[in-house]
């Protein structure tokens, strides 16, 4: 990554912020014209935020740029990503629909910032925060693609082990799960479980199809680590589509998806709140009324049960 992609954010704020007093406007103005807030646009500025395409798309409109600060914004989110995985964020800008199967972690499109970061501090443990910074702008970016006027339809299929997985700890993955049951609510937006219970699935690794809005041949990308596949042949192409029809069939339904987002939510919440293992209080209630009554009304006396101390203690 090069040294003036770690301060991309910067110098893209920097270029906004010269824009705006130039044309005489404020923050205020220059949030009514791009659809956004005051604070947003401070924080753009100051480079805390890299912004949306939809907000860089906002910004050509007033300032009459024509298209100069979504270059320029592409130009730094594509720094922020590794060389070999540029070609796959230019066939999401350009697709009509996306369908991606997760197995490890929720789709990078849908992540939180803390969810990202935490994932590159993992991935990536000897970089410094400047070069983390950058990979979560980039991935945060990938958002743009769903705000649009006229977004892609978007399938996510994701195996149940990534929701329980506690990525950051248990407060960012939380913030996740709140994150994602938001995103689904989107008419545009399909999301799918698929359940631990089902057993082997159709498929043990990631992939997505992406369907270019210019009518062209859906293609299939895949990778592993440091290495990434885009292949167009139409036996590939149909296989995968056969895979991911196997994989929506077994899933949960999207509604019954998002009751057991919501469920294992409050099994995460419970956990960080209480340092306790959840418990559903209506199977608690359940087991009381259940409970045999003590026979004769008295109280039972208590037996000492005196425990024989382990080899070791």
């Amino acid at each position: 990554m090069s040294e003036g992609m770690k301060d991309g954010p910067s110098f893209y704020g920097a270029e906004v912020k010269f824009a705006r007093e130039h044309a005489g406007a404020t923050q205020e103005e220059l949030a009514v014209a791009t659809g956004y807030k005051a604070p947003y646009v401070c924080k753009v500025e100051k480079g805390h935020t890299l912004g949306s395409e939809l907000f860089a798309e906002g910004c050509d409109r007033f300032f009459g740029t024509s298209g100069y600060f979504l270059r320029l914004h592409r130009r730094i989110a594509d720094g922020g990503h590794p060389e070999w995985f540029v070609p796959y964020i230019n066939l999401e800008r350009q697709a009509a629909v996306i369908e991606d199967f997760s197995t490890t972690f929720i789709m990078g499109m849908l992540q939180t910032p803390a969810y990202a970061e935490a994932t590159f501090r993992a991935a990536y443990p000897r970089e410094g925060s400047a070069q983390i910074r950058a990979r979560v702008e980039s991935r945060l970016a990938r958002h743009g693609v769903i705000e649009r006027a006229t977004p892609p339809r978007l399938w996510v299929v994701l195996m149940e082990a990534t929701l329980r997985m506690i990525v950051g700890g248990a407060a960012t993955m939380g913030e996740q799960l709140e994150h994602l049951l938001a995103e689904a609510e989107a008419p545009t937006v399909t999301v799918q479980v698929l359940p631990s219970a089902v057993g082997a699935s159709a498929a043990h690794l990631p992939f997505t199809l992406l369907t270019p809005r210019d009518g062209g041949p859906t293609v299939l990308y895949e990778e592993i680590r440091h290495h990434s596949k885009v292949d167009e042949t139409p036996s590939a192409v149909t296989e995968a589509q056969d895979v991911y029809d196997r994989l929506r069939a077994d899933a949960l339904s999207p509604e019954r998806s998002k009751e057991l987002i919501r469920e294992i939510l409050k099994e995460i919440t419970h956990e960080h709140r209480s340092g306790l293992p959840f418990c559903d209080m209506g199977e608690v209630e359940l087991q009381r009324r259940n409970r045999r009554p003590v026979r004769g009304g008295r109280p039972q006396p208590r037996i000492a049960i005196r425990r024989r101390p382990r080899p070791g203690q």
